[in-house]
């Protein structure tokens, strides 16, 4: 009898509650209808009282369903299925073998195809990575035997574990790590890695008071051991003509400090350097920064017009070729960052594919080849993508997006909003505890490993010792008809 009791008093209590739950529910659509009718900001939710409001939310889960249920493994931008997933078996350095035949099309037009031979490289034949000189001239030059390293990410950007964690991963696998343009942070240094400290327009970390060069801060950066070269930001892939950009929400005071801004403040850097107004002023910025640090110095940019390129070098033939960069880094139009206009990501500069030959071509023409290193970067994330820019003449690869897959990002495309869920650029502390800096510093360092091996499985079959020796015979691509012709058609003098 009891137990009945029981039994009926919580059914009492349970139905309560459900009346209850049913007439706030009953109050919250009045209060929507009433909300949705008087408001004219949103014409579907005043025509369509309550009902419209699904039409908000189906929006926003647009990109999770599309990610998850709806793309196909090579559809999803801008990096599909296919390409994240070899990222993250690499990382976790699990078996990155597939089964039963390739889900790449292999007829649509532009696709690249790289031409094994009859007689590929025995293991005993091959030959390690050579090492490469930058800036052999200068006090301090640098050697790296490295193909494939970490493009800039600044401290701001992305969150202090994730920086923590690309250190060490960095240091363990033997490449640099660039710091992007928010300054040198201590994150940054941990690892004890190699660092490439980029000058952005604003010159965050080396700038005074009215925002220009500061040379005894230039000293103060370059006489960190781990700072081994000086790269100058011209512009970004993703926003050419457009200086970075952080949210305020995500300018804390540590970064505030470090960038010397404001806190809570959006930090926009400016178009372009003051100091430019000509290509001469460049090489003197380039000249006074390896002067007063004694160690290479290069650029970075994103092609669009090319005339000031070939003005560039005109003016370094008549200064002569010691005044050259030591390097250049070519960013794709297609290139990523935490925060663009979309005009500007969508629809300004030349993606890698156009500019890298036209780079490679004008080197090789002016005589400057061998003299100024191509640091190719954006969207080089796999093996076969790296392995196409080393045989249209680069000398290294960059990647940024590719590490932050290995660091766990999902590609939730929320890297503007201070709500990454993964916790690689976001300052919450509560979503940054689930990125542990030891293990991920592992599944970066891994990638990197990984991205060398599969990079010199493609070498090899090619018949060539190591991946730099690979050249555009060696690769062909799919035209319209939907046969393939050898790149060597087009950039036969690409022959470093």
């Amino acid at each position: 009898m009891q137990e009945l009791n029981w039994f009926m008093w919580g059914l009492d209590l349970f139905s309560g509650l459900f009346l209850i739950i049913v007439g706030f529910g009953a109050l919250a659509i009045v209060y929507m209808y009433f909300a949705d009718k008087l408001q004219t900001k949103q014409a579907v939710r005043h025509n369509y009282p309550v009902i419209g409001r699904f039409r908000y939310l189906f929006e926003k889960q647009g990109e999770f369903f599309r990610q998850y249920f709806f793309a196909q493994d090579r559809e999803e931008l801008p990096f599909n299925r296919a390409e994240r997933s070899w990222v993250y078996r690499a990382a976790k350095n699990v078996d990155r073998t597939i089964a039963f035949g390739s889900t790449r099309p292999l007829d649509s037009t532009g696709t690249i195809m790289f031409m094994n031979t009859a007689f590929p490289t025995q293991d005993e034949d091959t030959t390690p990575i050579h090492p490469l000189t930058i800036g052999p001239d200068c006090k301090q030059p640098y050697t790296t035997k490295a193909i494939c390293h970490i493009s800039a990410m600044s401290f701001g950007a992305l969150s202090r574990p994730a920086i923590t964690a690309l250190s060490h991963g960095a240091a363990q696998a033997g490449c640099w790590l660039n710091t992007g343009e928010g300054g040198l942070s201590p994150y940054h240094l941990k690892g004890g890695c190699d660092l490439v400290f980029q000058i952005g327009t604003a010159k965050y970390g080396v700038r005074n008071e009215h925002g220009h060069l500061d040379d005894g801060k230039l000293k103060e950066i370059a006489a960190h051991p781990e700072v081994k070269m000086f790269e100058i930001k011209m512009s970004q892939g993703a926003k050419p003509g457009k200086g970075g950009i952080l949210p305020g929400v995500k300018v804390t005071e540590e970064i505030a400090k470090i960038r010397g801004i404001a806190q809570g403040h959006d930090s926009i850097s400016p178009n372009g350097h003051i100091e430019f107004k000509n290509v001469g002023d460049i090489l003197d910025m380039i000249a006074r920064v390896r002067d007063v640090t004694g160690k290479p110095t290069g650029i970075k940019a994103v092609l669009g017009d090319v005339q000031w390129l070939e003005d560039f070098c005109d003016e370094i033939e008549r200064r002569g070729e010691a005044s050259a960069p030591d390097f250049f880094t070519l960013d794709s139009a297609d290139g990523g960052t935490g925060a663009a206009p979309q005009p500007l990501m969508d629809y300004v500069g030349l993606p890698l594919k156009e500019s890298l030959p036209i780079l490679v071509n004008i080197l090789i023409q002016r005589g400057l080849r061998k003299r100024i290193k191509v640091i190719a970067s954006g969207k080089l994330i796999v093996p076969s993508r790296v392995a196409w820019a080393l045989a249209l003449g680069a000398d290294f690869i960059a990647s940024a997006r590719g590490n932050m897959f290995a660091l766990g990002c999902i590609q939730a495309l929320q890297c503007n909003k201070d709500t990454c869920p993964t916790g690689i650029t976001t300052h919450n502390k509560k979503l940054q505890q689930g990125l542990d800096p030891r293990d991920k510093s592992t599944r970066v360092a891994n990638y990197n490993h990984n991205l060398h091996h599969d990079l010199a499985l493609i070498a090899h079959s090619c018949g060539v010792k190591e991946p730099r020796q690979l050249r555009p015979s060696h690769v062909r691509i799919v035209l319209e008809s939907g046969l393939s012709v050898s790149l060597d058609k087009y950039y036969s003098h690409i022959n470093q």
